[in-house]
């Protein structure tokens, strides 16, 4: 197949959907596809909006694949003819994010034009394919196709993982993600300010995304008298990071909204129960109080509680790590998922 696949960047940035993006190019490429990455520039949602007055999809393509984040920018190239189908690549919905009704009903608006416009649907959980059918109904093919959790190889073992969590306070949390508002940092400080002395926290995580915020959730661990059981390191290659992830005994990443949350199975791998929000496709990964715990978002006083029962019980806590790595051990490989998906495209092209 000859392939087009239009994101905003490059496919190097860090995030869960474009390590999707850039797994599933380099699986169809080692199935010797054409995979051609067609670029639009970064900039913020209004100036995307614009891209309408003069991109057009280029031709040449047997189909072309779109990450839905750049729906902003394609809602006049794809109601022009094309000779090829357009399939959207749903990490999640911008809509459904947590933000005012008023904003919410704006990209509604313009988010179920664009879903309507595509002729098939690549689809990250089923909480994604649930909000897609709500904007676009359900006529449309489509495929649940789970994201890769396998970067860092193979789990470690029961001993290792039964060994580590059994030792002794402060819990080690670890966060993993881009310092955004939405993935929670702030709740999560807010909430180890309410038994300082019990934890310690890593907080890795690309901070080039929303500057402004980082600056205020350092001033936050300042404020909280919390600089000496806070690290901020940064973003970090997987070697790094998989060290991180050996040494923590909680991952806790409190989204206001997750389409899937690659980061919790990821954890689960290293055998470290996961602490999630109610708001979207945690859910589908995280048993609560059996693989780790969905809180409310927003609301550090749970979180605390959650976190402190973790620390002062290691007999629950071995127990949920070692369910946390059966978890991970349960989920599909990402060769058959993304066999499966290539599959799906090649229907397109009969």
């Amino acid at each position: 197949m000859n392939i087009g696949l239009v994101i905003y960047g490059s496919l190097d940035y860090t995030s869960g959907g474009y390590f999707y993006d850039r797994r599933l190019v380099e699986y169809l490429r080692a199935r010797g596809d054409e995979v051609r990455i067609i670029s639009l520039p970064w900039r913020n949602y209004f100036k995307h909006l614009t891209d309408n007055l003069s991109f057009h999809l280029p031709l040449g393509f047997d189909l072309i694949i779109q990450d839905e984040l750049n729906h902003p920018s394609l809602l006049r190239a794809n109601r022009r003819p094309h000779p090829y189908p357009l399939i959207s690549l749903v990490h999640h919905l911008r809509s459904s994010e947590e933000r005012p009704a008023w904003q919410n009903a704006f990209y509604r608006r313009i988010e179920g034009r664009y879903l309507r416009s595509v002729d098939g649907f690549i689809l990250n959980s089923k909480t994604t394919r649930d909000a897609v059918r709500k904007l676009a109904g359900d006529g449309k093919p489509h495929i649940v196709a789970y994201p890769p959790t396998d970067r860092f190889g193979s789990s470690l073992s029961e001993s290792e993982v039964r060994l580590r969590a059994a030792s002794s306070l402060p819990l080690r949390i670890l966060f993993l993600g881009n310092l955004i508002p939405r993935k929670g940092v702030h709740t999560l400080l807010a909430a180890l300010r309410l038994h300082p002395s019990s934890f310690h926290l890593d907080i890795v995580g690309s901070p080039e995304a929303d500057p402004a915020y980082v600056h205020a959730i350092q001033n936050q661990a300042v404020a909280s008298g919390l600089e000496s059981s806070v690290h901020f390191h940064g973003a970090l290659d997987d070697n790094a990071l998989a060290e991180i992830f050996r040494s923590a005994q909680v991952l806790v990443v409190p989204s206001s909204y997750e389409g899937f949350g690659i980061v919790y199975l990821e954890g689960m791998g290293f055998g470290l129960p996961a602490i999630g929000t109610t708001a979207g496709a945690a859910g589908e990964i995280i048993t609560d109080g059996q693989t780790g715990y969905l809180v409310p978002p927003d609301d550090p006083a749970i979180l605390a509680a959650r976190l402190l029962s973790l620390a002062m019980d290691s007999d629950s806590l071995i127990q949920m790590s070692l369910n946390a790595l059966a978890r991970y051990r349960r989920q599909p490989a990402w060769d058959k998922t993304a066999h499966s998906i290539r599959q799906f495209l090649l229907n397109f092209t009969h």
